[in-house]
């Protein structure tokens, strides 16, 4: 009669020539079984078959489960089908299944009701919508495997103590979800505390990151600091480099050395400004380095060709950077009501270019009548270069004031460029309140 003994070993061989079996039908398809051997594998090839033809439907390939053979371990009915179904229900597109598989592996492993549901029940309440969850999951599938004590607790807790409002974390969310992964300590923080070094407040970064949310990704010692180090060679001042990052914040991911030396060497070839010109360029649009060199000459070309001299184009460059981003049909219409209706030498626009980059329609006509209408005749910039409000009481109190240069920003109308500010005037400004304008369409 057998002993016990021998049935466990019996057993045991049995276990072997099965694992054998499975295994050598592995190889067969393509698989290499290596990394299984500490996982319990089915007992019969039926089974195994079964897993893996489940997993080719939704759109896996053998190289697919060779980058993760562990998969293999998954029972389908237990593990796969209540995973895939709840991704599903979730957001993730049916055809995209085997993509978001093939990204995150690791998700068939889960328990939808331990691991999965508590996430997206956390993401939800960061305000990301229902509708966004598939996109942001599909993004960065990795958040279903944190832990909600973790990482993602604490950089959401980080960004609302520097001012972002809670319930903005949910559309930065959707837009970057890769900031629930990046830790305060080792990222996040040292990049603030490094830009408040520079200037900007705290305010002004929680608006940055707010439009931005890429933009705490950057990495510190790899791009950020050799980017201002790189704007500082190319002669942009210390002082001015909190205005730079505020009106133009992705500035600090460029390939930024190879930028500023092509468009140096264009606007000296060009337009003969100098390095010194160029880099007062920098301070007052930063959004420079990134103009295609075709859509700066138009611009140029346009002034050129009203005789204005090549010297005085440079000037008028170097003193409102904006001229080289206008489209130069609402420039022509500008220029001919200047001319035709205005009757003023052309010299004025030399000394003041800012007059191109406001707007023919809602703010040159109008206060041109009106100046006519009272027989006022003064410089562009006396009529233009205020808020509504400084002009009426200018042309209420029947006198010219003593023009005053200002502030760098004062540059003319609203550019419609990214990292621009809105429309300013000539009323005193504290450097938070110019900064933050900065970032306002940003």
């Amino acid at each position: 009669m057998p002993t016990v003994t021998w049935g466990v070993i019996q057993g045991r061989k049995e276990k072997l020539v099965s694992r054998v079996i499975v295994c050598d039908y592995l190889k067969s398809i393509g698989i290499i079984p290596d990394e299984l051997e500490d996982l319990e594998l089915p007992s019969t090839v039926e089974v195994m078959r079964e897993r893996v033809e489940f997993l080719q439907k939704i759109g896996l390939t053998i190289d697919d489960i060779n980058e993760y053979p562990l998969m293999l371990g998954c029972s389908v009915r237990k593990n796969v089908i209540p995973v895939l179904g709840y991704l599903e229900k979730i957001g993730i597109p049916r055809a995209r299944m085997g993509e978001f598989v093939k990204n995150y592996p690791q998700c068939l492993h889960a328990s939808v009701v331990v691991e999965l549901a508590p996430v997206v029940k956390f993401l939800r309440g960061l305000d990301v919508e229902k509708q966004d969850m598939g996109y942001v999951l599909m993004k960065y599938p990795e958040l279903l495997g944190f832990k909600l004590e973790g990482t993602m607790s604490t950089s959401v807790a980080y960004l609302v103590s520097i001012g972002l409002n809670p319930r903005d974390i949910g559309p930065m969310v959707t837009q970057y979800p890769y900031i629930l992964g990046l830790r305060v300590g080792t990222m996040i923080k040292p990049l603030v505390d490094y830009l408040v070094s520079l200037g900007l407040p705290k305010t002004i970064l929680a608006r940055m990151f707010e439009k931005r949310a890429y933009i705490l990704g950057y990495d510190l010692e790899e791009t950020v600091k050799p980017n201002v180090d790189c704007l500082m060679s190319f002669g942009v001042r210390k002082e001015t480099l909190a205005s730079v990052i505020a009106q133009y914040p992705q500035i600090l991911g460029l390939p930024l050395k190879a930028k500023l030396s092509s468009q140096q060497y264009f606007f000296n070839l060009k337009l003969k400004i100098d390095p010194d010109g160029f880099a007062r360029i920098i301070e007052k649009m930063p959004q420079i380095v990134s103009l295609k060199q075709n859509v700066i000459m138009k611009p140029v070309e346009f002034l050129l060709g009203r005789g204005i001299p090549a010297a005085d184009v440079a000037k008028m460059v170097v003193k409102c950077p904006q001229l080289v981003a206008l489209q130069v049909g609402l420039m022509k219409n500008s220029y001919y009501y200047f001319k035709s209706e205005m009757g003023r030498a052309v010299n004025e626009l030399v000394d003041f270019p800012e007059y191109f980059t406001y707007s023919l329609e809602s703010r040159i006509k109008p206060r041109y009548q009106r100046l006519q209408s009272k027989g006022i005749r003064c410089c562009l910039a006396w009529f233009l270069n205020c808020s509504d409000q400084r002009f009426e009481e200018r042309l209420q109190g029947r006198y010219i004031e003593a023009e005053s240069s200002g502030p760098s920003f004062y540059m003319g109308g609203k550019l419609e460029l990214p990292g621009d500010g809105a429309d300013v005037s000539s009323e005193e400004e504290s450097d938070d309140e110019i900064l933050y304008r900065r970032t306002v369409s940003l």
